[in-house]
């Protein structure tokens, strides 16, 4: 990817976030919690993820191929991930499990690289692969 293009998705990325945040925080705010909900599920829709696993996506937002685990952990993704066998990055990811997820660029939890808590997901840095994951 490009500077010029890195810093436009960087850009319109910061933008909606700044727009959409001060509405959710009002809501809450006011004790009616609508637009913060409303907002979780919208996210949540649109990343096709069971309830109980944790999910990788080849695209940004939920896009492309995803592979997804009932398990816990996982020493390595490639066993059964089709797009991590073809060399491919992880754009995206959800975690639909009950527990925070943490994940590694290397297999057996090797090179810590991120996570994310339990009902929650969202784009990725995109330059790498997730190889392997555990509960924190």
């Amino acid at each position: 990817m490009n500077r010029f293009t890195a810093l436009a998705v960087t850009s319109l990325a910061l933008a909606l976030g700044l727009a959409t945040g001060p509405a959710a925080a009002g809501a809450a705010a006011t004790g009616n919690g609508t637009a913060a909900s409303d907002t979780t599920r919208s996210a949540r829709a649109s990343y096709s993820c069971s309830p109980g696993y944790f999910c990788i996506y080849s695209d940004w937002n939920g896009g492309g191929t995803r592979c997804q685990w009932s398990d816990k952990q996982r020493a390595n993704t490639a066993d059964d991930c089709s797009f991590i066998q073809r060399g491919q990055n992880v754009r995206s990811v959800w975690n639909a499990t009950g527990h925070r997820v943490q994940y590694y660029t290397r297999t057996n939890y090797n090179s810590r690289v991120g996570s994310t808590p339990a009902g929650s997901g969202g784009n990725l840095q995109g330059d790498y692969q997730i190889r392997s994951f555990k509960p924190q």
